[in-house]
């Protein structure tokens, strides 16, 4: 059987891990503390209880697949009922019913998951006092990640900047408002990562260093005396890149990196999220939250940490918040205010759109970044030779973070700057970016008027 489907001991992915796992044989013993376990545990006694046990997490996603299509023909009905209801005048007293109605069918269907890319729908920007239109044109293409250039025609000559999107459950689109406002200085282009689900097993595995791998094939594909700017979790494999460039003197060598709220050290100022990756073994990882695609879809049999999972993850950490926005939206809907409403519906449309991960990305990415510390110890290998972040001698490097963030604590993505010992301290430099959150470092106004212009100094000085 396929070793993506069903890895086996002695498959060198999981020996790397120090894993060894079974299909079948004793799967219920394995799967004995398993997150279907536990659901299946209130189902005893019942016909097949101790089969589904048995079969344990991978089964997950074909259950909740199974749900969604399930609520699908409500979920069209309730959106349709609620266009009717905006056929009539919603803003009269009176219809204070109908607004509640209009309320409680929206809540229902936009709450759904989504598993396709949104749209970037970016604006025109101003160079040189005139509007230009941004067109969308793919540069290179793998089975895992289209390099996508925001093409305009610049009566000017501007930075070539890579940014590199995270592949932690959510689209590049996530990162629309920071391109937004890159445009009007740089010319730019982003990793759009795949939803994996939708790639085929023939396209092989995709793990840390294919990743790695990646960033430095799209940067030799943007052409030397270029930039790349890291958000959230690339930070790691972008570091990586540049080191391996840098020591295998590569001409697309980036000239600047800015390495934006992301995991370098995750020993320093440990957040909930770090607690969480470092308290289970991977064993439990991989048992616990590694899915399967279902059968319909292109990537049918993969190994995925599913998207849908990851979204969970995230709305558990701050429920009530989300809750609370919800009761808000409803508050705007029943009130009239189209306008904050319209602002709900932007950032949720968004945030529910997910897609998945190969589980070989993964786990590899909890494992030597936030339980083993690979990069900081010295101990991170690329293809065999070990990644040393002193080999960069040429890069100037900016380092961003959120004193609110409780993702990527304060000083874990700094320790990026004690790791380039190669770099003089006027090629380094650090931005902490007071009252933001994690989302803040990239998106919002803190964003565009603060924290922007330290990235476009550091990208002109070392143009």
């Amino acid at each position: 059987m396929n070793d993506v489907l069903s890895p086996k001991a002695g498959n060198s992915f999981y020996q790397s891990l120090g894993l060894e796992r079974n299909w079948m044989t004793g799967g219920k013993e394995k799967n004995s503390q398993s997150v279907f376990y536990e659901m299946a545990r209130p189902l005893a006694g019942l016909p097949f209880s101790d089969y589904f046990a048995a079969i344990g997490t991978p089964m997950l996603y074909q259950l909740y697949q199974a749900q969604a299509d399930m609520m699908e023909p409500a979920r069209r009905w309730a959106e349709f009922t609620g266009q009717v209801l905006n056929q009539f005048d919603l803003t009269k007293p009176e219809a204070l019913g109908l607004r509640g109605a209009a309320a409680m069918t929206e809540a229902f269907w936009r709450t759904a998951i989504t598993h396709q890319r949104p749209a970037y729908g970016l604006r025109p920007v101003v160079v040189g006092n005139r509007p230009l239109a941004i067109t969308e044109e793919v540069v290179m293409e793998t089975p895992f990640c289209s390099l996508l250039h925001f093409r305009k025609e610049s009566p000017v000559r501007q930075p070539r900047v890579l940014v590199v999107a995270p592949m932690s459950g959510h689209f590049a689109t996530l990162l629309r408002n920071t391109v937004q406002t890159l445009l009007a200085d740089h010319d730019v282009y982003i990793t759009d990562w795949k939803n994996v689900r939708d790639v085929p097993l023939s396209a092989g595995v995709f793990g840390f260093e294919d990743y790695t791998d990646h960033v430095i094939q799209l940067l030799e594909a943007m052409g030397p005396g270029g930039h790349v700017l890291a958000v959230c979790q690339p930070a790691v494999p972008v570091l990586a890149a540049v080191s391996v460039m840098a020591r295998e003197g590569n001409i697309a060598t980036p000239r600047s990196m800015t390495l934006m709220a992301g995991p370098i050290d995750t020993r320093v100022a440990v957040t909930r999220v770090n607690v969480l990756a470092q308290e289970k073994p991977i064993e439990w990882f991989d048992n616990n939250v590694i899915g399967i695609v279902p059968w319909r879809f292109k990537g049918a049999n993969r190994r995925v940490y599913p998207g849908f999972m990851q979204l969970s993850a995230f709305v558990a950490m701050n429920f009530d918040r989300h809750l609370r926005a919800e009761i808000l939206q409803a508050r705007n809907i029943v009130g009239g205010d189209e306008a904050r409403a319209e602002v709900h519906r932007k950032f949720y449309d968004e945030y529910r759109a997910v897609m998945d991960l190969p589980a070989e990305f993964f786990l590899e990415t909890v494992k030597r970044i936030f339980q083993d510390h690979d990069l900081p110890l010295g101990r991170m290998t690329h293809r065999g030779e070990r990644v040393d972040p002193g080999a960069i001698r040429r890069t100037m490097v900016l380092t961003v973070e959120g004193e609110r963030d409780d993702i990527c604590g304060v000083g874990q993505t700094m320790s990026a700057l004690d790791l380039c010992t190669g770099l003089p301290t006027t090629m380094k430099q650090h931005h902490l970016q007071t009252n933001v959150g994690h989302y803040g470092v990239f998106s919002g106004s803190h964003w565009a008027r603060e924290i922007y212009p330290k990235v476009r100094a550091v990208i002109e000085m070392s143009s």
